[in-house]
């Protein structure tokens, strides 16, 4: 085929059988290993064995590419990580939403920087580890993108950033594939990542720490304020906004007959609202940062499968284009927890038709009319 292609490696078995696959199909395959890890208070997470995109990652990666026989570069994008990834990160948790940093990554360092990256080194194309498919409309000529055939393995959900000209260079090899599967393929070539377990965490926090992470990159987020109930009355104390999320009901604190969840967090005074479970559940939902795939525009409502969280069941909606950049979706039946700073991913069947940042629910209301009280 003699096309060049650039693989990215975490150092696990889903990057190194995409690199063994893409090798078997004759492409000439590059790998490259992001080195992402900030340092916090001396703590260097490039050093941490659990990090995915760690030194013993990088390591591991390296084995496979002297394997595989294929020349293997580990790029310095901690800075750009730091600036578009981290600092988002913080920022959001600031303003009292739930990142998901995944998204974030895979929109400007994983397939945006990496692209330019694979320029220099004049390569056509690029390619990950991620399960999911990508495909061509024949009616519009438009790039799709698909769930991936393993249902539980698909990635769909983290990458609806992609755009038209990112999907026409990215090739996701493992997409009709099962974990099973991959495992399989790995043990046929002969990989020494085969039987390497599965990275859960993010990759810049280490045990799912967040706490001590926001406190070490941004103490000022420890500001406490009060907790109200729905009816605005204060019923006690919390110690940041960023240390509370949508649907939250341990470590608040209160002494209550009923079960109270946090139902809303309003960063500009510090408060937090919590209320009954029933009050978490909303039927719409505005997003922005929106990003278009599977259509051009959305001229009228088009019905979906909208999810709002990674590991969900789809569920019946309507979506809207409100204005540019911008989603307005209507469920069927309410959903729980709908969470500022989380992603919207809308599906018609297997493709993504489109996705963006939650920024606003009716929950928004409850809070306008609790500060008005």
């Amino acid at each position: 085929m003699d096309q060049r292609i650039v693989v990215g490696m975490s150092g696990g078995v889903d990057s190194a059988v995409s690199a063994a696959l893409l090798q078997e199909q004759g492409y000439e395959v590059i790998g490259v290993t992001l080195n992402l890890s900030p340092k916090v208070e001396g703590e260097d997470a490039w050093e941490r064995d659990d990090s995915c995109c760690g030194l013993a990652a990088s390591e591991d990666a390296r084995r496979v590419a002297d394997r595989l026989g294929i020349p293997h570069y580990v790029l310095n994008f901690r800075e750009v990580f730091a600036e578009k990834v981290i600092a988002n990160f913080l920022d959001e948790y600031r303003r009292g939403r739930t990142p998901n940093p995944c998204v974030r990554c895979n929109d400007h360092i994983k397939f945006g920087t990496v692209l330019l990256k694979a320029q220099a080194l004049e390569a056509d194309l690029v390619a990950t580890g991620h399960y999911a498919r990508v495909g061509t409309d024949p009616r519009t000529g438009r790039r799709v993108l698909r769930k991936a055939v393993d249902p539980r393995k698909d990635q769909s959900y983290v990458l609806y950033v992609l755009t038209q000209d990112e999907l026409r260079r990215t090739v996701f090899p493992l997409g009709d594939l099962t974990k099973q599967e991959t495992r399989e393929l790995a043990r046929k070539f002969n990989l020494p990542v085969a039987n390497k377990p599965e990275s859960q965490e993010i990759c810049f926090v280490s045990e799912r720490n967040y706490g001590d992470f926001l406190m070490k990159l941004a103490p000022d987020i420890a500001q406490p304020g009060p907790i109200v109930d729905v009816e605005g009355r204060v019923v006690g104390e919390h110690r940041g906004v960023a240390f509370y999320t949508i649907g939250q009901r341990r470590g608040l604190g209160l002494v209550s007959r009923d079960p109270l969840y946090v139902v809303d967090v309003d960063a500009s005074s510090r408060t937090i609202i919590v209320g009954p479970e029933d009050a978490l559940f909303d039927t719409e939902l505005t997003a922005d940062e929106a990003n278009l795939v599977g259509v051009a525009e959305i001229r009228e409502p088009l019905p979906v499968q909208a999810r709002i969280r990674y590991r969900m069941t789809d569920a019946d909606a309507f979506v809207s284009q409100p204005s540019p950049g911008a989603l307005h979706v209507r469920f069927a039946q309410p959903q729980r927890a709908i969470t500022p700073g989380q992603a919207v991913v809308c599906y018609v069947g297997d493709e993504v038709v489109a996705g963006g940042t939650i920024s606003r629910t009716k929950r928004t209301r409850l809070r306008e009319a609790v500060q008005q009280r």
